[in-house]
């Protein structure tokens, strides 16, 4: 039967390949561990393995007769974070990273799990060819931190070197309960873009800062008028978020530095509301440099975007279907917008084919509902914290048992 539980050993190698993974995180575009562990695992499930794909990336293509082609997608790469969460596999890798800075490695939001998931999607797949006709390709993506890889394994001629595929699939574990999932049609994730910004001033001593420009001034300046974009500027039915995640500026007590560094991420779902938002980031920017009296310019780099990720409605509703199927219409719910961002929109826009990405529980049931019933919610570790750690099960047969079910929707025989 194709169902994770009906695959006893199959689940106890998942947990060890999850706990694996967890404990040797790689940074985006360095996934050279996970993606050799992710083709071993293709192969003894007899799928065509083709290696090094945009880099790091990993596609491997099972042919069982004529039939659809279903892509499922699983990305690979940690965080630049330091684990905090006691668990006796717990990362203590650490790594240099973008910035040239040692730092802490850590799968802080759940790709270790996509990893399993649809390693074991792909055994399931290829221990049971006779329930179904097609072609399954499972692509293991390098740098969806960094909005990279999914472009890369374009670049590197993805949609040449591989079968077209009829529909695009993807999951994604959230702090939700475990063995719930979530699913919505149209726009699901965020726009996304992130920006560096460089304040040019005049250093001078920390006791005579009447001869400087004050960069910190400046910037501190800037982050605070940056807040009324959304505030001011955006009305209360235009979702937009700007965060600013970096400020930094000099290392010496008594020295006024010559520039400060801001970043910052913006999110929107409307591209007019995100162009707005940019342009008034860019206006803001100059308007304080030139009250501050810079010695130049600023200096905006955009460092990533992320389009926002549109779930194909004909497809999700078949999606939608084959998971209540599966799983009961109890534990499958409907979900507004994510403001998270993701670049497997990338896949299909560039194919030109329907893609379906949902999300999947992790946080344990019991936990989630206490936290929820005494209005703690936001107290629980969610992506991209130190603390973020999803229980095993039943997280890990429920996310294979979905990314099988809804290839199914268009595989069965």
């Amino acid at each position: 039967m194709l169902k994770a539980g009906s695959h006893p050993q199959v689940l106890v190698d998942l947990e060890d390949l999850y706990k694996d993974l967890h404990s040797h995180p790689d940074l985006s575009l360095r996934e050279t561990r996970t993606a050799a562990r992710a083709a071993e695992w293709l192969a003894r499930a007899e799928f065509e393995v083709t290696m090094g794909v945009g880099g790091t990336g990993v596609v491997g293509a099972l042919r069982n007769g004529a039939g659809p082609t279903v892509m499922l997608r699983a990305d690979m790469d940690a965080l630049p974070v330091r684990e905090e969460t006691g668990l006796a596999y717990q990362s203590t890798v650490t790594a240099v990273g973008a910035d040239g800075r040692e730092t802490g490695v850590m799968h802080a939001c759940g790709h270790d799990m996509h990893v399993a998931w649809l390693a074991g999607a792909a055994t399931v797949f290829g221990r049971s060819r006779g329930a179904w006709r097609g072609t399954i390709l499972a692509v293991f993506q390098p740098a969806e931190e960094t909005a990279a890889g999914a472009r890369a394994m374009i670049d590197d001629g993805l949609l040449e070197r591989f079968p077209k595929p009829d529909v695009i699939l993807a999951q994604h574990l959230m702090q939700q309960p475990a063995g719930m999932v979530g699913i919505r049609s149209g726009v699901t994730t965020s726009a996304a873009d992130s920006l560096r910004i460089r304040l040019f001033g005049r250093g001078a001593h920390g006791s005579m800062p009447e001869t400087s420009i004050d960069p910190v001034v400046m910037a501190a300046a800037t982050v605070m008028r940056l807040q009324t974009i959304v505030s001011r500027e955006t009305a209360p039915s235009e979702f937009a978020v700007l965060t600013v995640a970096a400020l930094q500026a000099g290392g010496k007590e008594n020295v006024i530095p010559d520039e400060a560094t801001i970043v910052l991420n913006v999110r929107t779902f409307n591209e007019a509301v995100r162009r707005r938002v940019l342009g008034a980031i860019e206006r803001i920017v100059n308007a304080e440099t030139q009250a501050s009296g810079a010695s130049r310019p600023a200096e905006i780099v955009p460092l990533n975007n992320y389009q926002p990720v549109f779930n194909d409605p004909a497809a999700t509703a078949r999606v939608l279907a084959a998971l209540q199927g599966r799983l009961g219409a109890d534990r499958v719910a409907g979900i507004r917008p994510l403001a998270a961002s993701e670049d497997f929109g990338t896949f299909g826009s560039e194919w030109r084919v329907p893609s379906v990405l949902w999300i999947v529980g992790g946080t344990d049931g019991e936990t989630y509902r206490r936290a929820e019933a005494e209005g703690r919610l936001q107290e629980l570790p969610i992506n991209h914290n130190p603390r973020f750690a999803p229980v095993i099960h039943p997280t890990l047969e429920t996310g294979v048992d979905t990314l099988v079910a809804a290839a199914l929707a268009w595989l069965a025989l």
